[in-house]
């Protein structure tokens, strides 16, 4: 199969589908590798490190799209590469759809095969994909978070972990799977004060074990997330409802409550965001103020991180993109319940349930095709 790598167009994103070692495991099966000129480049990987391991360099975004049966990325394709886009092409990378519906038409039009990391999920409900880029992001969510809570920033001026005499600051994480649990992680090791909300009572069972007093735990709730939220210094919305979009817990009236300079983080913002105030931002203009309250919503927050999220990421990837290269999508898609929920649109069809419901368009199974 031809494997195409094209450099990455969203803004500051410096990560990349490939790097030079998963190269290597492609050509070693007998496929061939294209990469746009530079692509590597943010990542510090070289043009010659690719060559060195079996790919082909492309000068142009074209040149890689047209070669290519399947195209390996980062993040979801934009505006600029609709146009790109081959009939019947597979694309394995993050789409988020739920909260994109103009690329979904798009995949739709052209046939695409959209392979989404987001819905590869296991039989114990774990997003093996997803999980490298949500561990970074909880982690970042709080780096982000103690430097918007800086004055300067349009935050209250407090420091994350207090010094003696003067208060800790207060950490409200809503949802406490893997985003949450890092930036409790982080939380914690800064001094802070945090409590983690979720609504299930053997997640918060689990984050009581092994965090034991450094935490607080609360059970979801709407009167529970007001309170907390009311008296949060910092927030980090965390949900995740795989292909659907976020619920909104935290609303318009909450934040107007909060208090000036109060600063919230939106790591769910790609999939619609659990804050009811927040958009996407860029790591250009990262942050904006509603009623007080400095939002930051980036999309795309591991890419401030390449080296660390490109590899991370590739780690898991990797795997489930030899299996589609090796057997074809069809072949590899036979007894792999988990990359089946990959696929999210098909020959025209929408085939993953969530995405479908949360576009509000029809819905077909994979296996119809298989």
């Amino acid at each position: 199969m031809k494997i195409g790598v094209p450099t990455e167009i969203k803004n500051n994103e410096y990560r990349v589908g490939l790097i030079p070692a998963g190269v290597s495991e492609y050509v070693r099966n007998g496929h061939e590798v294209f990469v746009q000129k530079g692509a590597g480049s943010g990542t510090a990987i070289s043009d010659e490190q690719y060559v060195e391991v079996g790919a082909t360099i492309l000068d142009t975004a074209q040149e890689v799209w047209e070669t290519a049966e399947m195209i390996v990325k980062v993040k979801e394709p934009l505006a600029p590469e609709y146009d790109l886009m081959q009939q019947g092409q597979i694309v394995y990378t993050y789409f988020h759809l739920a909260a994109v519906p103009e690329l979904a038409e798009v995949l739709l039009e052209r046939q695409v095969a959209a392979v989404a990391y987001e819905t590869i999920q296991l039989d114990d409900g774990r997003l093996p994909l997803l999980e490298p880029m949500s561990e970074v992001a909880g982690r970042m969510s709080i780096q982000v978070g103690s430097h918007c809570l800086q004055r300067e920033k349009g935050g209250k001026g407090i420091l994350l972990g207090g010094v003696p005499g003067v208060r800790r600051a207060n950490v409200v994480i809503i949802g406490g799977g893997v985003v949450g649990t890092n930036a409790a992680k982080i939380a914690v090791g800064m001094g802070a004060q945090v409590t983690i909300v979720d609504i299930d009572l053997y997640r918060l069972r689990y984050l009581d074990d092994i965090f034991g007093n450094s935490i607080q735990t609360q059970h979801s709730n709407r009167q529970a997330i007001a309170d907390l939220v009311l008296d949060a210094d910092l927030v980090v919305g965390a949900v995740l409802i795989p292909g659907a979009k976020a619920p909104h817990l935290v609303t318009e009236d909450h934040i107007k409550e909060m208090s000036e300079g109060s600063v919230v983080v939106d790591v769910s913002v790609d999939q619609g965001g659990c804050i009811a105030t927040c958009h996407p931002t860029t790591h250009e203009n990262p942050t904006y103020v509603i009623d007080g309250v400095v939002h930051y919503c980036v999309a795309n927050m591991p890419g401030a991180v390449a080296q660390t999220s490109t590899y991370a990421l590739n780690n898991t990837t990797l795997p489930y993109g030899l299996a589609i290269a090796n057997k074809g999508l069809e072949d590899a898609l036979v007894g792999d319940k988990p990359l089946q929920l990959g696929v999210n649109t098909y020959r025209g069809a929408c085939v993953h349930p969530a995405v479908a419901e949360s576009l509000g368009i029809e819905y077909r199974a994979i296996t119809e095709f298989m």
